[in-house]
């Protein structure tokens, strides 16, 4: 990794080109690319001058390019060094070595990673975890329980730290020894959805928080599915655990496929709407998956013994259990299933929830929980 040390002048100034590379007004990602492919580096850039630059740029970017910095860049500069002088902040350009090089790879990298915490998961093996943000609790099961397995055999897992799946999937994480990637949208100085700052407060300790947006960047609806982008583009593979059938989580399933990488499907219920999308990625080619097993080695790592799996505490042959089967059911069916009065029914689904064991869904169904 380059010198990126705040109180350095000479290192700061080169990362300040960068950063005034990418704020300048009009100038996309891949005008800004192909400027250093031909210039080498932000310095050249600024330093081409306007005749330069005009082989490669429109007019109105050439004016931004050689336009002074502004006293909005300077301020943004000055937070910038002082973000840095902080433990554990970092910031790779996509010259630098220690960039990942799967991301460096992707067709639009980011010129930027503003990055806290651990900075040498960006090195290690990755997979993505990703689902709806109005997860089910057997979603969030499912996103906690591969996650942990697969951190626990030695893979790191990148998410975007939404509510729902993508928390589900760093929380698991956190308790293996791979640890997590949260990917954000906004600047990597706030933490979005609020709800999950103490959960943010964990991975800047004990794993990694990366994002492209200079610091303020406040969420934009816009950002989210751009960021999709660097959560497939620094991993092997993707898996989906629950999906509706437009969501975030299958433009990161587009990116990962187009980027080369494996995608991964979570099967669920065919009258689960959070169902529909992980069956439209399977029925285009993606690997309907079970255990983690099978996601370990589609990515050629060791599988992991596996424990005998538990039976339920003190509900193996409950008949409310076994008659809500394997998917959502309405309580009137549930009540001819069972056969006993609406009272009863009631307080024993009440049990099983406070358990963990069955899930109240919306439009007065339930459905029951594994593990």
């Amino acid at each position: 990794m380059q010198d990126t040390d705040p109180d350095t002048a000479a290192s700061f100034a080169a990362i300040a080109d960068w950063i005034r590379l990418e704020q300048a007004g009009g100038v996309g990602s891949r005008t800004a690319r192909q400027l250093l492919e031909q210039l080498g580096s932000p310095a050249a850039i600024f330093q081409a001058g306007a005749r330069a630059l005009a082989e490669f740029a429109t007019p109105a970017q050439v004016r931004a390019l050689c336009a002074p910095p502004s006293p909005e860049l300077a301020q943004l500069l000055d937070t910038t060094r002082a973000w840095l002088r902080q433990p554990s902040h970092h910031i790779l350009t996509l010259h630098d070595p220690a960039y990942p090089a799967l991301l460096a790879a992707i067709p639009d990298p980011p010129l930027l990673l503003y990055i806290k915490g651990r900075i040498d998961l960006l090195a290690r093996p990755l997979v993505a975890v990703v689902g709806s943000r109005n997860a089910s609790m057997q979603g969030k099961a499912h996103a906690e329980g591969f996650a942990r397995a697969l951190s626990e055999a030695g893979l790191t897992v990148v998410s975007g730290m939404a509510l729902g799946v993508d928390t589900a999937a760093h929380e698991g994480a956190l308790a293996g020894a791979g640890s997590t990637i949260a990917v954000i949208g906004t600047g990597i100085d706030r933490v979005y959805p609020a709800r999950n700052r103490a959960l943010a407060h964990r991975i800047a300790q004990d794993g990694c928080i990366v994002s492209e947006y200079a610091l303020d960047t406040p969420p934009v609806a816009a950002n989210f599915p751009r960021r999709n982008r660097i959560i497939s583009g620094l991993a092997a593979g993707v898996l989906v655990v629950e999906a509706a059938a437009e969501s975030g989580s299958l433009i990161t399933a587009q990116l990962a496929a187009e980027q080369g990488r494996e995608v991964f499907a979570i099967p669920g219920s065919i009258h689960s709407a959070l169902a529909k999308g992980c069956h439209q990625l399977i029925r285009e080619g993606a690997q309907l998956v079970e255990t983690v097993n099978e996601v370990l080695a589609a990515l050629r790592v060791s599988p992991l013994a596996m424990p005998a799996a538990a039976a339920e505490p003190e509900a193996v042959d409950d008949i409310v259990l076994s008659a809500l089967g394997h998917d959502p059911v309405c309580i009137d069916a549930l009540l001819e299933r069972v056969g006993c009065d609406a009272g009863m029914l009631g307080g024993r689904l009440l049990a099983l929830e406070l358990a963990g064991l069955v899930e109240q869904l919306p439009g007065g169904r339930v459905q029951r929980v594994y593990r």
